[in-house]
């Protein structure tokens, strides 16, 4: 299981965009896309047959994933991630949880 999945809150610990926070889109493997954070500016052809216009646009690049932290809205911090895993009924759950709190990721 993943410590850090798409949807969740991160804040960036280090880099140019260091203390920013933003939403998880996508992640590439070891890489992490976050919404409007490592923005840069790309310049981009016209293709008419898709209806895309020309010029400099603006879009988000990922990032190293160990450059993030899950953000823990209740202590407003970065904070780590464990794994608990439990046996229900004779199927095997598991369950991401702030460390500091104890409390569960995304409930």
């Amino acid at each position: 299981m993943k410590k850090i999945k798409t949807g969740d809150q991160v804040i960036v610990i280090a880099g140019k965009d260091k203390g920013k926070k933003g939403q998880v889109l996508r992640i590439l493997g070891e890489k992490i896309l976050v919404e409007g954070v490592n923005q840069v500016k790309r310049h981009q052809k016209p293709n008419p047959m898709r209806g895309v216009e020309g010029g400099v646009i603006t879009k988000s690049m990922p990032l190293a994933i160990s450059n993030v932290a899950i953000f823990n809205p209740e202590t407003q911090k970065a904070d780590r991630v464990g794994i608990k895993v439990e046996t229900i009924d004779g199927k095997v759950v598991r369950s991401r949880f702030f460390k500091s709190t104890g409390a569960a990721v995304g409930a």
